[in-house]
């Protein structure tokens, strides 16, 4: 069963003294736009106040295990998750798996006159669109994106033909951003990402069994001491929330 709705939540404060709280919520840079939503839709139904940083999963869980306060994570993928687990810093009983996500593979210049996208392939002529162009992505060794598509690329057999032409950035809405200025004429994102930004579009998909599963893990944390936390880290896996974030393009898993 699904947490309460905004709705229903701003129905049970407002017969709560009226006192407002603050959540910091640590989360993967691909989960702004649908992020941003809901704690904005959340914010006005409850008066508390989401304040939320968004980078890498690799630099937010380096922060929490050295120490950042933080009340609720969401990682883009389950090792970065378990690194801060196993520090002992995860609220017991409170991880789970919220969405999910694809990779898609996007270009700056015009799209194609054609409604259909195509999937990669060991035949799909990577290197030869590049040229002399870069292929943006996130940092290949750490951030879950660059993770997955660097694995895609090499259960492909295309990854050693690209290597030398990878402009790698601190997280996926960077790579996202490369493209979208037109610094990176190609790169790989979270098909989440591509939708949220006009200046992009998809020209190709990768085949689902060509990298891990793409999940979101998110679970309080130690420093997570009041209702507040509580009740926004419910709201995740409500109705209201669940509707933004498909919206957004993610897969609803929890």
């Amino acid at each position: 069963m699904r947490s309460l709705g905004f709705s229903m939540i701003a129905a049970v404060a407002l017969a709560l003294p009226a006192t407002a709280d603050e959540v910091s919520v640590f989360a993967a840079a691909s989960l702004k736009t649908a992020l941003d939503q809901i704690a904005a839709s959340y914010e006005q139904a409850t008066g508390d106040e989401i304040v939320i940083s968004y980078a890498g999963s690799n630099a937010l869980a380096r922060q929490i295990i050295q120490g950042a306060p933080a009340d609720i994570f969401i990682s883009a993928n389950p090792g970065w998750m378990d690194e801060v687990e196993k520090a002992g810093l995860l609220a017991e009983g409170t991880r789970r798996d919220l969405l999910g996500n694809t990779l898609v593979l996007i270009a700056h210049d015009d799209p194609p006159r054609t409604e259909a996208t195509p999937q990669l392939t060991p035949q799909f002529d990577l290197a030869g669109m590049l040229g002399t162009g870069k292929l943006a992505m996130a940092m290949v060794d750490s951030v879950p994106a660059g993770q997955y598509g660097k694995a895609a690329l090499e259960s492909l057999g295309l990854w050693d033909s690209v290597a030398a032409s990878v402009a790698q950035a601190d997280n996926v809405r960077a790579a996202l951003s490369l493209v979208a200025l037109g610094e990176a004429p190609f790169g790989i994102v979270y098909a989440t990402d591509a939708k949220a930004e006009d200046r992009v579009h998809v020209i190709a998909t990768f085949p689902d069994d060509s990298y891990p599963p793409a999940i979101y893990p998110a679970a309080m944390l130690n420093n997570a001491a009041d209702q507040a936390d509580r009740d926004f880290f419910d709201a995740l896996t409500g109705a209201d929330a669940a509707k933004i974030f498909a919206a957004q393009g993610f897969r609803v898993l929890n």
